[in-house]
């Protein structure tokens, strides 16, 4: 896309969606931007300026608990919502330690597992990326000193100062704010195309397959999206010429990751890649060929839904023998019968019914992917085509005010997490490109999605928290606390590139 058109798209996007707060003008609007270390939730409000160029202001209180700085910031924020000539953006948090623990700022330690009310306020600080920040209360040294000297969540620096408290000191809501470091990187990320995007992320990600799994596969798909055919060739060549066996170490990983032999083999018409393809998916079947019960490795993990489900489906579209796709479907069938809960969304295994975030994405890019391949008149077509929908619409209201889906998708303060927006979002708009949704709230969600993890990501291939990998988990807690990583990651990398690629050729990108 030329640059004008770029421009004109960010535009658009920026006009429609307020930078991802509400309606200019619109009333106050309060919503949580992360949870505090005995699991309370710590809000925010915004009051949105008359303008959605104008620049965005956060005021801070309560760093040592619940004080009078806490009804300092509510007391400005009503009379900002009243008499305020809206000139500014404002974002408030006005009890940003609700249990008075120490805070470290820079953050140190896991986020959000430990120092979590430092990690939840520096990275959203990052993320939202403000002009100016005010501290009201005694203390917050640290803070301030912290966003005025170091990149914020790789970010950049955000002015920030001592704040009295006093309605009558914030003249500054009513002046000229320049803009800070922080905000004109963001707004150069926004700008980013899906291509530019994609090919930034190339540059770090989809560099070697070393181990056939999930991860390399989508990246180097992405890859040969972009036209880097001939490079991944090479990189996937060992397992082709029989250098490496792809299934010498067989796991859920390793069959998530031959799917990168099923784009080749299109792409080439090379056999040889379906004939890896069809090792995998002869894994569903005993040496009679009678089908098992389910796609071995699965260890009863929703991610299964993926890694299990698509090659198969993958090798039936391949060979046009129709028995891998009713395997594809008996494994889905399967793996719903042990995660799939009544509201819709996914438990990542039986022994703890939390919905973890990126296990419902597994599942979401494994419908989409599948779907991909099922021929309309197979039998277990109806099937999937509505489970993707209902997983989908019970999705689509579990997206956050920033356009993200959270690391525990439906309980309120669990962190927003980077893949599983891009799986998510990558699932949604696949659906819309086939037909398998329709309705402006889809198309919504989409852009917010991409809007987020384009906002999301350095040139440097860094994001802002991408959840670690998570095995057998068993309670609620142990979820919300796996470790929110801020830097670069090679699967949040694989599935950002996959998204953006996706978005490549689709209207307004």
């Amino acid at each position: 896309m030329h640059a004008p058109a770029v421009r004109s798209v960010f535009i658009a996007i920026l006009a429609s969606f307020a930078a991802f707060g509400p309606t200019p003008g619109a009333a106050a609007d309060t919503f949580d931007i992360g949870l505090a270390t005995s699991g309370t939730r710590i809000d925010a409000v915004s009051v949105a300026a008359r303008s959605s160029a104008a620049p965005t202001v956060v005021l801070i209180g309560g760093l040592h608990g619940d004080d009078g700085s806490t009804a300092q910031v509510r007391a400005a924020v009503a009379d900002y919502e009243r008499h305020g000539g809206r000139k500014v953006n404002l974002l408030a948090v006005p009890l940003a330690n609700p249990d008075g623990v120490a805070l470290v700022f820079p953050p140190t330690g896991v986020a959000y597992r430990e120092h979590a009310e430092s990690h939840v306020l520096w990275r959203w600080l990052g993320a939202q990326a403000p002009d100016l920040v005010l501290v009201a209360g005694d203390g917050g040294a640290d803070l301030v000193a912290g966003l005025n000297t170091q990149p914020v969540a790789d970010m950049g620096r955000i002015p920030t100062r001592h704040w009295s408290g006093r309605t009558a000191d914030l003249a500054v809501l009513r002046g000229a704010i320049e803009k800070s470091e922080a905000r004109a990187e963001l707004e150069r990320r926004r700008a980013r195309a899906p291509r530019q995007y994609a090919e930034e992320l190339a540059s770090h990600y989809g560099r070697d397959f070393d181990q056939p799994w999930y991860i390399g596969a989508i990246a180097l798909i992405a890859r040969t999206r972009l036209g880097d055919l001939e490079q991944v060739r090479r990189l996937v060549e060992p397992y082709v010429d029989g250098s490496k066996d792809s299934l010498a170490h067989p796991s859920e990983l390793v069959l998530g990751g031959h799917i990168i032999f099923t784009e080749l083999a299109r792409r080439t018409g090379d056999p040889r890649y379906v004939a890896l393809v069809r090792k995998v998916a002869d894994l569903g079947f005993d040496a009679s060929g009678q089908m098992l019960e389910a796609m071995p490795y699965n260890d009863q993990f929703s991610d299964s839904v993926f890694m299990g489900t698509v090659i198969l489906a993958q090798a039936g579209a391949l060979t046009g023998e129709r028995r891998y796709f009713d395997m594809a479907d008996r494994h889905l069938r399967f793996m719903e019968k042990l995660d799939l809960r009544p509201d819709g969304l996914y438990r990542h295994q039986p022994a703890t019914d939390a919905a973890w975030g990126r296990g419902n994405a597994f599942a979401a890019l494994g419908l989409a992917l599948l779907l991909s391949e099922l021929p309309r008149d197979q039998a277990g077509y109806p099937h999937a085509l509505q489970s993707y929908r209902n997983l989908m619409a019970a999705l689509l209201p579990l997206q956050t005010r920033d356009g993200l889906w959270r690391n525990v998708v439906d309980h309120p303060g669990a962190y927003p997490e980077f893949s599983a927006t891009a799986m998510i979002g990558f699932a949604i708009q696949r659906g819309l490109e086939n037909g398998w949704l329709k309705g402006p709230q889809y198309r919504q969600a989409v852009e917010r999605a991409w809007l987020a993890v384009n906002s999301r990501t350095s040139s440097s291939g860094s994001f802002i928290d991408v959840c670690e990998s998570t095995a057998r988990m068993t309670s609620l807690e142990q979820y919300l606390q796996r470790a929110a990583i801020l830097g670069n990651d090679a699967r949040g990398g694989a599935m950002a590139m996959l998204f953006a690629t996706e978005l490549m050729n689709a209207p307004g990108h």
